[in-house]
């Protein structure tokens, strides 16, 4: 095979995008004119609230707004997240040093380990975890060291037992709670254990709470930056795409430890020039202004939480209620765990034309669930809990008559 023929070194470390067989069979379907209630991606539906968009409009008419921006963002958007920390979290941070704003907390998270990681670093993540999380750090050359995370205390538990069997030592470890895709919440006493443990054994810590406002207790989820000393070593992700539904803006922030922080600003000044300045304005508007917007996307979210496992518990699927977060991890139903979370998938998008995201495309450890997004109406959830029951009562029966025939 010539170079020219040759898959690219960092590709062939990318396996397979198992959600892009997924999004191929959903594609399919609709265009052969299959209506899809789709709980697939975590795509929020819901509209920016005004006030953020007429700040948009306001300073995009302004006749320099289309100049370069700067790529560790606008002092004044700056500002405006760490008054966030202060005022959610009572943590203080210097506009300056420890905040750097980001193209969504995505980007960030994968400019961090382009920024922290030479290659042969060994990496300890959670697994179910977001993709970028183990993908960002394999893409910048290190090596992920997957530590099962069913619950934060499996996680926590095994973290000793991967610094001590690997080589060399891990560099860094990654925590994200509320969880994607797990919906798993996390009191500050967690955060206490991860600090002392990865002070312990030398860890830097990537904290991601990107869905730090989607919570359904009374307490709101706590910050690693909480914890006493957790800035020696710690930063935190954090996103405004959930909290106030702008996913399709592209805003986050990385705040926290000031060398890591100017570590991912240096490398952000060779790859872009920031958002779109109005989008920035528009943003610190977001962070400043009036709140209720957040508690009004938090009630929708928790309304459509709990009529979906009240609809699919009436189906014959029970659902978790998750604590946080805009999904549900949800176990597959009996009938068909033994054929797995991709095909469960494609049997409920083709014969119930529900589209939910496979547990395993979120690590080997997320077999035996789905993730379903809380991103339709609660009209489209009790549509597509009616369908599911009608596909789960077929595989039953199927099952029934499989039997019946294995006894015979």
């Amino acid at each position: 095979m010539t170079l020219s023929e040759q898959e690219f070194h960092k590709i062939r470390r990318l396996p397979p995008y198992v959600f892009e067989e997924v999004n191929k069979l959903k594609g399919q379907l609709r265009a052969k004119g299959m209506d899809i209630i789709d709980f697939g991606m975590g795509n929020p539906d819901m509209p920016t609230p005004k006030h953020i968009v007429d700040k948009l409009i306001e300073t995009a008419r302004d006749p320099k707004a289309g100049r370069y921006s700067a790529s560790k963002g606008i002092p004044g958007l700056r500002k405006a997240m760490a008054g966030y920390y202060d005022k959610r979290f009572g943590v203080k941070l210097n506009p300056d040093t420890e905040v750097v704003a980001t193209l969504g907390s995505k980007e960030g998270f994968a400019n961090l380990a382009q920024a922290l990681t030479s290659p042969g670093d060994v990496i300890i993540c959670p697994n179910p975890a977001y993709p970028i999380h183990a993908y960002g750090f394999i893409i910048a050359g290190g090596v992920i060291r997957h530590v099962p995370a069913l619950s934060p205390e499996a996680y926590l538990s095994g973290v000793s037992r991967a610094v001590k069997h690997s080589a060399p030592p891990p560099s860094v470890l990654i925590v994200s709670y509320p969880s994607n895709p797990t919906a798993q919440w996390v009191d500050l006493d967690f955060y206490k254990e991860a600090v002392a443990l990865a002070k312990k054994h030398d860890l830097l810590i990537l904290s991601d709470i990107a869905y730090s406002e989607i919570y359904f207790d009374d307490n709101p989820p706590p910050s690693i930056l909480q914890v006493d000393g957790a800035k020696d070593i710690a930063v935190e992700v954090n996103s405004l795409s959930k909290t106030y539904a702008m996913a399709g803006w592209r805003v986050g922030m990385v705040v926290g430890n000031a060398r890591m922080c100017a570590a991912l600003a240096r490398v952000k000044s060779y790859l872009d020039y920031g958002a779109f300045t109005p989008i920035q304005v528009a943003a610190a508007a977001a962070l400043n202004g009036p709140q209720d917007c957040v508690d009004e996307i938090r009630a929708i979210y928790k309304g459509r939480r709990d009529t979906l496992v009240k609809a699919m518990g009436q189906a014959g699927w029970d659902i978790p209620a998750p604590p946080a977060s805009m999904f549900a991890w949800a176990p597959i139903p009996e009938a068909h765990r033994e054929g797995g979370s991709l095909l469960f998938a494609k049997r409920l998008m083709e014969e119930a034309g529900v589209a939910v995201a496979p547990g395993v495309g979120f690590g080997e450890y997320g077999e035996g669930f789905v993730r379903i997004g809380l991103v339709e109406n609660e009209h489209r959830i009790r549509q597509a809990a009616r369908n599911v029951k009608k596909f789960l009562s077929g595989s039953n029966s199927a099952k029934a008559d499989t039997a019946e025939l294995i006894g015979s």
